[in-house]
């Protein structure tokens, strides 16, 4: 495996001196017969206000991850702690993007906002008036009175981001929100996540298996290897921000990009040759 550091993107440490999020030995499997182990001695912490993209090859466990993360599932072993408290369920505090905007068809725009809230209807002043907020700054205040079935693709995503901003979490979980737009529209959506991350500096860890996304937006690139997955490369990106689609053409960007880009091509080959030797 090539040297995953060989970059200006230079090895990060595993840890940070006080991680807002704190990953430490997690492991995941499924119980019964040929149950197999999905995670396996998994370690990454997350600083306060750090933006980290989760690399891996298809299958290697990533969504399992931020389940974990969000305390939607529990680990075989191993712990996640947020602020120094475990997580063991879902909490206010964690919000969450999923790949698919899962918005309720019979609200509104502005009612799926507010979902977290409970019922739109019971919805305070304050907490209405930050939905109208987030609204606007996603673009979306001319559409609040409209039903999911009139949004596009990018717009339900749009709505997505609004409705895990609502209670202001102090972690944000994005799993691969954008991997069913086309290329353009992804393109402009990373691009505006970023501005929304700017804004307030949030932790965040983002799902992708876009490896210029993952560039473009982070702070630290993470990759998983195959499964059992484990932090195979953490990788700092040092670009300065705020990035722009120029930014991909330069070589810095480039350089990050080819790296990763071999670091995959090495999983690949390892993959394949673990197969080889169990047949």
């Amino acid at each position: 495996m090539s040297d995953a550091s060989a970059h200006p993107g230079s090895q990060a440490p595993g840890s940070a001196a006080t991680p807002r999020l704190a990953i430490s030995d997690l492991a995941f499997g499924y119980d019964g017969k040929g149950g197999r182990m999905v995670l396996e001695n998994l370690s990454l912490n997350v600083a306060d206000g750090e933006f980290v993209a989760v690399l891996g090859p298809s299958g290697s466990g990533k969504s399992t991850l931020l389940r974990l993360v969000t305390g939607l599932a529990r680990p075989t072993s191993g712990t996640v702690t947020l602020d120094g408290t475990p997580v063991t369920r879902p909490r206010p505090d964690i919000g969450m993007v999923f790949q698919k905007p899962t918005l309720l068809p019979w609200r509104t725009v502005r009612d799926n906002v507010l979902l977290p809230a409970g019922f739109a209807r019971s919805a305070g002043p304050k907490v209405r008036a930050e939905a109208d907020r987030l609204l606007e700054m996603v673009g979306l205040s001319e559409a609040a009175k409209a039903y999911p079935f009139q949004l596009s693709g990018g717009m339900a995503q749009r709505v997505g981001i609004a409705r895990m901003l609502l209670h202001n979490p102090s972690l944000l979980i994005l799993d691969e929100p954008f991997a069913a737009l086309d290329a353009m529209t992804r393109e402009d959506l990373s691009l505006e996540l970023q501005t929304i991350w700017m804004e307030g500096r949030k932790t965040a860890l983002f799902v992708t298996h876009s490896i210029p996304e993952a560039v473009l937006l982070a702070d630290r690139v993470v990759v998983l290897g195959e499964r059992p997955a484990r932090v195979v490369a953490d990788i700092r990106v040092p670009l300065p921000r705020p990035r722009t689609i120029e930014t991909m053409s330069t070589p810095e960007f480039n350089a990050i990009a080819y790296d990763l880009r071999n670091l995959f091509r090495d999983l690949a080959g390892h993959g394949a040759d673990k197969k080889k030797g169990a047949a």
